[in-house]
């Protein structure tokens, strides 16, 4: 028997803040792949369950969210008897986080990560059943979820290092290739830009005016770095200033009004699905896996979260995808505005929800 998704509407204040969390797709749906990611509370019943209990779906304003079941047990609650959340029902679970904690403590202490093989091993799987499930688990291969826990490190060791050649050494890369090279898709500039703030690093930018607000395009020398939108032109200028503290902010020059106005165009009358100009992308592995994945949705579609969370091959991350649309600073170009709730509900949107419904209805009418 179908369920009904939740009337967000007729919901009341205190259940908002859950119905807008994307945990709360996964019960409704009861999917049992997020099952050992996070538990949830009834205040009513005042038990917790896994994500894929098939009780009656609690009303919102009675949910709460905890890691994991010693969490929920802290806070009174007693584990339900139909889905016995307090025990490991996943017995790959307990190995992935014995992989994570052996890979995080060897990047924080600048040792080497064990080899895929010892890692196996040490928990008792196949190197390839380890692989698929590590990457189910956390979005990441383990050499992707190590070097990005590296690159975390690098951005702490840049900013106290003396100099690059120490953050190379304290951040645990394997050759000054590998960092230099994991700093240009993180930090978008050099690694001594970076420990100045991105001082001597020009970022050009334009600002227009657009049926949805004010729109600022901003191009560092890798390409476009942002996409802004807001209702003020001060707004924009101080957004990007944060994201660049010490770089220069150059107004652009006349040849950049044709970037502009074709930015410009393109929420005025969206008609094709990418932006043929040069991107200055800068996130985590799993981010641009994310980022890539929506900029395969063809104008007029959408696409839900989980929906994206399959399609990058990791049904479990849910959460996650929705982080990653939060942080794109490329409004349009990488089109999060396509990414809906599973029950259709438009959901937040970084630039506000109603420059998203209107998005949407603009490609709609144009596909």
């Amino acid at each position: 028997m179908k369920r009904k998704a939740a009337n967000t509407k007729a919901a009341p204040p205190e259940a908002q803040s859950i119905l807008s969390d994307t945990r709360w797709d996964v019960i409704v749906r009861r999917d049992r792949n997020a099952d050992g990611t996070f538990v949830y509370s009834v205040r009513s019943t005042g038990v917790f369950c896994r994500p894929g209990c098939s009780s009656r779906t609690p009303r919102p304003e009675n949910v709460c969210f905890y890691a994991n079941a010693q969490d929920a047990i802290r806070a009174g609650f007693r584990p339900c008897q139909r889905c016995r959340p307090d025990q490991n029902a996943n017995p790959s679970a307990e190995a992935i986080a014995t992989v994570c904690r052996a890979i995080e403590n060897a990047v924080a202490t600048g040792d080497s990560v064990p080899q895929l093989e010892t890692l196996a091993q040490q928990v008792g799987l196949s190197q390839f059943h380890l692989h698929r499930q590590f990457r189910a688990a956390t979005g990441l291969t383990p050499r992707q979820y190590a070097n990005a826990l590296r690159s975390k490190q690098m951005l702490k060791h840049l900013k106290g290092s003396a100099t690059v050649t120490e953050s190379i050494y304290e951040t645990g890369f394997s050759s000054s290739s590998r960092f230099y090279h994991a700093a240009g898709n993180t930090l978008g500039m050099t690694p001594t830009q970076f420990r100045k703030g991105g001082q001597n690093t020009d970022i050009a930018y334009a600002i227009g005016s657009s049926t949805l607000g004010m729109i600022l395009v901003a191009r560092s020398p890798r390409g476009i770095c942002a996409i802004l939108m807001g209702d003020t032109e001060e707004t924009l200028v101080d957004d990007l200033q944060q994201r660049f503290p010490q770089a220069s902010l150059v107004p652009a020059d006349a040849d950049f009004a044709e970037t502009l106005e074709k930015i410009v165009a393109l929420t005025e009358q969206p008609r094709s699905n990418r932006i043929d100009l040069p991107l200055d992308i800068r996130g985590t592995a799993f981010q641009q896996r994310v980022w890539q994945a929506l900029q395969a949705i063809p104008a007029g579609e959408t696409a839900s979260y989980a929906e994206i969370a399959q399609r990058i091959g990791n049904p479990r991350s849910v959460r996650a995808v929705a982080q990653a649309c939060a942080s794109n600073a490329l409004a349009v170009a990488i089109p999060c505005h396509r990414v809906l709730r599973s029950d259709g509900a438009l959901s937040g949107y970084r630039w506000g929800v109603e420059r998203k419904k209107e998005l949407l209805k603009r490609e709609k009418n144009r596909a």
